[in-house]
């Protein structure tokens, strides 16, 4: 029996953003098994398909660029592999790449290295928030120069102080350009593109960039004025650049990419 490993890339938004990790695990499973395609299982006592995330989207996040590798007991064709998937999809979710993996390229979730993320303000929240559009470029400058940027940290057990600079690879004010993205568009055009260091090793999440930018600021910060989207994910190369987690065997992923996004 052959044995072909496929990584996919898939949109999320609109009322699929409040699927949790599981729920998006079982979802996968429920649309490769209605559209046939022929998935790998482990083998034991408890067998499962062989598929795996590169890294969990958090509940009420949306994203361009989410990655599932699975491994296929058949060689199909990238563009009928994305067609038949998304011939199960719902609104809110979408395939828009597949590619071929070879048999050295490593697992996404043990090479992802970092993720770009969108911070949008949403409308109608504190009027706080709009006093600082105008000085909003400044404001990230400033802060993102600083030597250190310490935040509180929960972990499972307490919350301690540490300091996040070293896992920010870059933060700037920015005029998102929303025609290829599936990132929610609010009137106030107020948000920031940052990308931070993800994986399991070193893993920082959006929330604490922003709550530490409202403190910079002082003003209140208010969890839920913002959406948070993730536009990619990233590996490590040996020179330390990163690179999108298409990998070296996959950039045909690109065409697929390009196709959905003109056609939606």
């Amino acid at each position: 029996m052959i044995n072909v490993n496929y990584r996919i890339i898939f949109y999320k938004f609109g009322v699929m953003k409040f699927l949790g990790h599981l729920d998006i695990m079982r979802y996968f499973q429920k649309a490769f098994k209605r559209a046939k395609i022929d998935v790998s299982y482990s083998k034991g006592y408890n067998p499962h398909m062989i598929m795996s995330f590169a890294s969990p989207l958090g509940t009420g996040l949306t994203s361009d660029g989410e990655y599932l590798d699975v491994s296929l007991n058949e060689d199909i064709d990238n563009k009928v592999l994305i067609d038949r998937l998304n011939e199960q999809m719902v609104d809110g979710m979408y395939i828009a790449g597949a590619a071929k993996l070879s048999d050295e390229c490593k697992n996404s979730m043990s090479i992802v290295a970092a993720a770009t993320y969108l911070v949008s303000v949403k409308d109608g929240y504190n009027q706080e928030i709009y006093y600082f559009k105008n000085i909003f470029r400044e404001k990230i400058k400033e802060l993102y120069s600083s030597d250190e940027i310490k935040v509180i940290k929960a972990t499972k057990k307490s919350e301690k102080e540490v300091d996040i600079k070293p896992l920010i690879i870059n933060i700037d004010y920015n005029d998102f350009d929303y025609s290829n993205s599936c990132a929610e568009i609010f009137d106030n055009q107020i948000h920031v593109v940052m990308t931070l260091s993800a994986g399991s090793e070193n893993n920082l999440k959006p929330e604490l960039i922003i709550k530490a930018l409202c403190e910079f600021c002082n003003i209140n910060y208010n969890e839920f004025a913002y959406q948070y989207h993730r536009t990619e994910m990233y590996y490590r190369e040996d020179d330390d650049a990163i690179k999108p987690l298409l990998g070296k065997d996959a950039y045909d992923m690109l065409i697929q990419r390009e196709l959905f996004v003109n056609s939606n």
